[in-house]
């Protein structure tokens, strides 16, 4: 049996605006093309439009058409979006960058006034907030944030930690006392360099300074910031394997014997995900994923590709498209996490024992 075959996806570009100024011809076209490419693949998957489109709206901002990002943000919130706040924080963080400052503030308050559930949409707002120098707004913001989301008693979840790590940031700006809230922060940064160093509002200073040792070391910080900057928010899967719940196993292979080369058992198959995984990650290759097969879609993929399902190219081609479709899941899972293979025992206890 061959192993498990990962396979790139598209990389989805930074929530933070990129300046126009700093990027070439050649980068704006590239963005143009990627956002007019997942346009398209939205209109063929009309079931995963909603991640495609913002995917292509990040690129419009990124190529400096803006007003083109605004009105597929406008386009998703007219109709039954899965997250209409996400939506609404991002489209003002947009409006904010060419000029609508008056609207994008009021869609801010709209979407704090509506205290979404979920991290994403008070990350891009309070983002939008600094980004713009609203410094006491956006720790009023964070404040709400974590008091609605994060329980002082145990540990954030991953995708809320840049709350923390960001509300630090403002308090540190505005001078304010370290409380319990900074300590936690503090305590789960992941970078080298201690929260207080990083968020120093002197540190600008450095960066007129004409001694190079001080412009290195600046730089050396900034890096380990925009390195932990970038973790936190990452949500692509440059790399992801497939894996077929057992029950889809069995089907597959009733139905199409000849795979049984590629898939002995369900026990082999999982163990195969697991070391792909992990040679993946000794390798240095970051943002693993996983991602779920079923016969249905496996089905119409082939039907879609004009082959069969027993083709064994097909598979990682078959990858690919769930992951570039935003279906990837992250490996692996944070400790004490369900393991990604379903079973009832956590990860720790199952496949990533040992």
């Amino acid at each position: 049996m061959r192993p498990e075959t990962p396979a790139e996806t598209t990389q989805a570009p930074p929530v933070a605006p990129v300046p126009a100024a700093r990027q070439g011809e050649g980068d704006r076209e590239a963005h143009l093309e990627q956002a007019q490419r997942l346009e398209r693949v939205a209109e063929r998957h009309p079931e995963d439009a909603e991640q495609l489109l913002l995917r292509a709206a990040a690129h419009f901002e990124l190529a400096d058409d803006r007003s083109r990002a605004s009105a597929l943000y406008d386009g998703l919130l007219a109709g039954a979006p899965e997250d209409p706040a996400l939506i609404r924080a991002l489209k003002a963080a947009n409006l904010w960058e060419y000029g609508h400052e008056a609207e994008a503030q009021a869609i801010v308050s709209g979407v704090r006034a509506a205290a979404p559930g979920t991290p994403g949409p008070w990350i891009v707002v309070t983002q939008a907030l600094e980004a713009h120098d609203e410094l006491e707004e956006a720790h009023a913001t964070y404040q709400e944030a974590v008091a609605l989301l994060l329980d002082g008693s145990a540990p954030p979840p991953y995708e809320a930690r840049p709350l923390l790590i960001g509300r630090h940031r403002v308090r540190r700006l505005l001078g304010l006392e370290h409380d319990a809230w900074d300590t936690m922060a503090d305590a789960l940064n992941p970078a080298s360099v201690p929260l207080d160093e990083l968020h120093d509002p002197n540190r600008t200073w450095v960066l007129g300074s004409d001694s190079p040792e001080e412009l290195r070391a600046e730089i050396t910080r900034l890096q380990a910031e925009l390195a932990t900057y970038r973790a936190a928010l990452s949500r692509p899967f440059p790399v992801a394997v497939l894996h077929w719940p057992e029950p889809e196993l069995t089907e597959l292979l009733a139905s199409y014997p000849a795979l049984a080369t590629e898939y002995p058992s369900y026990e082999a198959h999982t163990a195969s995900i697991e070391s792909a995984l992990r040679d993946l990650a000794a390798s240095g290759i970051p943002n693993l994923g996983i991602v779920r097969a079923t016969v249905p879609s496996y089905e119409a993929f082939a039907a879609a590709e004009s082959t069969t399902p027993t083709t064994p190219a097909l598979l990682p081609l078959y990858t690919t498209t769930l992951a570039t479709r935003a279906l990837a899941t992250p490996w692996p899972p944070h400790p004490g996490a369900p393991c990604w293979c379903g079973a009832e025992a956590g990860y720790e206890e199952c496949h990533g024992a040992g």
